[in-house]
C-alpha cells in the first residue's frame, strides 16, 4: 500500500508542472487597441489589422482577444482610456496618432506598445532610434513629415498657377506644416495654416480659407480629419478647391489627389510586430519600419465634377487613376 501511495504522489508531482504549462500554453493573448478617433472612422484600418492577425493564424475571440478603446476625437480622454487598457493586463497595446501613443507610454513602461503612423518618432521623442527604439515601444512610421513637402510639389505640378495654399490640420501637425513651409519657399507659394480641433471648427475653417483667397488645399493626417473626410471633401467642393491628401482612402470620400503609402497595408503589417512580441521578442530590439513605396492617386471623377483639368504628364505619373 505504501508503494502504491508513493507512486501516486510521484505521479501527481510529475503531472503538476505539466498542468501549469498546459494552462500557460492555453492562455489566450490579449491586445489593447487604443484609437484617438471613432470606431466608424477607423473601421477600415481596424479591419486591416485583424486581417493581418488572421494571416498569422490568430482568430479574434478564439486565439486572441482585442480590447477596443476609442476617444471619439476627444484627446483629453486618451490618458484614462490608456489606463483602462493597462488595468486589463493586456499583453501588448496597439496604438496610432501621436497623442494616443504618448498616453499609452505614460500609462505603462512595461507593457509592449506597437505604434502605427507617427511621421518622425525619433524627433518626437517617442523612441531612441529607428534601428533600436529602446524602451517598450516599436512599430511603423508613415514618413508623413518628410513627404509633406513632396505633396505640395505635386499639387503645384498639377496646378501650376496656384500661389496660395491652405494647409488644414490639427495642433499635432506642426512638424508637417514646417516641412511644407520650407518647400513653399522654393516653389514661390504662400502657405496659410488652418487648425481645427473639433468637428465644430470645419465651417469656420473654410470661411477663413475662402477669405484668404487660397487656390488649393493640402490636408494633413489626423483622426479628426479622417472621421470627417466626406464633410471636408464637400466643403472643398463648394469652394471648388483642388485637394491633396496623404492617403488614397480619402479619395473614396471625394478627395482629388493623394500621395503616400498604403495605409491599409501598414495596419495589416502591425500584426507582424504583435506576433513577434507574443512569441517573446522585446520591443526595444524590433526596428521601427518605414515605407519604401509611395503611390500617387488621382480621382478624375472629382476633377470633372469641379471642372478641373489635370495635366497629362501628371496623369501618366499616377500609380492609380480613379475614373
Amino acid at each position: 500500500m505504501r508503494r502504491i501511495g508513493l507512486a501516486v504522489v510521484l505521479a501527481l508531482s510529475l503531472l503538476a508542472p505539466l498542468a501549469v504549462e498546459g494552462q500557460q500554453a492555453g492562455k489566450i493573448p490579449k491586445i489593447g487597441w487604443l484609437a484617438a478617433g471613432s470606431a466608424a472612422g477607423v473601421a477600415p484600418l481596424t479591419g486591416a489589422f485583424r486581417q493581418g492577425l488572421r494571416q498569422l493564424g490568430y482568430v479574434e475571440g478564439k486565439d486572441i482577444v482585442i480590447e477596443y478603446r476609442y476617444a471619439e476625437g476627444k484627446f483629453d480622454r486618451l490618458p484614462d482610456l490608456a489606463g483602462e487598457i493597462v488595468h486589463l493586463k493586456v499583453d501588448v497595446i496597439v496604438v496610432a496618432q501621436v497623442d494616443a501613443i504618448r498616453a499609452a507610454k505614460q500609462a505603462t513602461a512595461t507593457i509592449p506598445i506597437v505604434m502605427i503612423g507617427p511621421g518622425d518618432p525619433v524627433g518626437l521623442g517617442l523612441i531612441t532610434s529607428l534601428a533600436r527604439p529602446g524602451g517598450n515601444l516599436t512599430g511603423l512610421s508613415f514618413l508623413s513629415t518628410e513627404l509633406a513637402g513632396k505633396r505640395l510639389e505635386l499639387l503645384k505640378e498639377a496646378f501650376p498657377t496656384i500661389s496660395r495654399v491652405a494647409v488644414l490640420g490639427t495642433s499635432g501637425s506642426s512638424q508637417e506644416v514646417k516641412e511644407i513651409e520650407v518647400a513653399a519657399l522654393t516653389l514661390g507659394i504662400h502657405v496659410r495654416a488652418v487648425v481645427v480641433q473639433s468637428p465644430d471648427d470645419f465651417e469656420n475653417a473654410f470661411v477663413t480659407i475662402a477669405r484668404d483667397n487660397v487656390s488649393a488645399l493640402l490636408i494633413l493626417r489626423s483622426p479628426l480629419i479622417r472621421t470627417h473626410a466626406t464633410r471636408i471633401a464637400e466643403l472643398a467642393a463648394k469652394k471648388r478647391l483642388p485637394t491633396m491628401y496623404d492617403d488614397k482612402l480619402f479619395l473614396e470620400a471625394g478627395g482629388l489627389m493623394s500621395y503616400g503609402t498604403d495605409t491599409i497595408g501598414f495596419y495589416s503589417r502591425a500584426a507582424y510586430f504583435v506576433d513577434k512580441i507574443l512569441k517573446g521578442a522585446k520591443p526595444a530590439d524590433l526596428p521601427v519600419e518605414q515605407p519604401t513605396k509611395f503611390e500617387l492617386v488621382i480621382n478624375l471623377k472629382t476633377a470633372k465634377a469641379l471642372a478641373l483639368t489635370i495635366p497629362q504628364a501628371v496623369l501618366l505619373r499616377a500609380d492609380e487613376v480613379i475614373q
